[in-house]
């Protein structure tokens, strides 16, 4: 087996995923009795897992997420009013798809911002765009950007996004979208509100 130039061919065409593999693979020896179709198989199969990872990191590191968190590990025990259906649900990311927006709501401290990075960070795993902001200072920004000539910009950017999380959202009411905007409407948005209990709201 041409070993060395394959594994060169494969590196000069960007599949790093597949050298790693067709190398692991040549030195088992039990790896040889397997058919071609199985070996190519696995070389795909690598390949693939390292370029999703990979978009997935990138994806994460431009969300700027507020909390490394993960849905698997969220704590359904503890007293919050969480109910596990609905944020599973939330988890299989259909409301993204389908461009609705859920509310999560609750008093400062049970944890709505790591549920929401959670959230985030799944959406992220099925190659979503995220962008976590905190309102009060994405609406200061939207706001100094109205007079500076950045806002249709600022707003272009946003509405590329596939979900926006919007943290802190009660604490800022006087900047908004209005509806010819072109993020306004479109932009699946998760927004977090401080009230008197904790609940991960229906997509509206």
């Amino acid at each position: 087996m041409l070993t060395q130039p394959t594994l060169d061919m494969l590196r000069e065409l960007g599949l790093y995923g597949m050298a790693t593999a067709f190398q692991e693979l040549d030195a088992q020896s039990e790896a040889r009795a397997l058919e071609h179709g199985e070996w190519l198989a696995i070389l795909l199969e690598r390949e693939a897992t390292l370029r999703r990872q990979k978009r997935f990191e990138t994806r994460a590191r431009a969300a700027r997420l507020r909390h490394d968190a993960r849905v698997e590990d969220t704590d359904f025990r503890a007293a919050r009013g969480l109910d596990r259906g609905v944020f599973l649900k939330l988890a299989g990311c259909d409301w993204i798809r389908q461009r609705h927006g859920p509310l999560l709501t609750g008093p400062a401290g049970v944890g709505k911002s790591w549920l929401a990075c959670a959230l985030g960070q799944k959406a992220c795993r099925e190659d979503f765009s995220v962008a976590y902001h905190r309102a009060p200072r994405l609406f200061t920004a939207l706001g100094l950007a109205r007079g500076d000539g950045r806002y249709a910009r600022l707003l272009k950017a946003l509405a590329k996004t596939d979900l926006l999380i919007l943290d802190e959202r009660a604490l800022r009411r006087d900047v908004e979208l209005t509806p010819q905007e072109p993020a306004a409407g479109r932009l699946p948005t998760m927004q977090l509100h401080i009230t008197e209990r904790l609940q991960a709201a229906q997509p509206a």
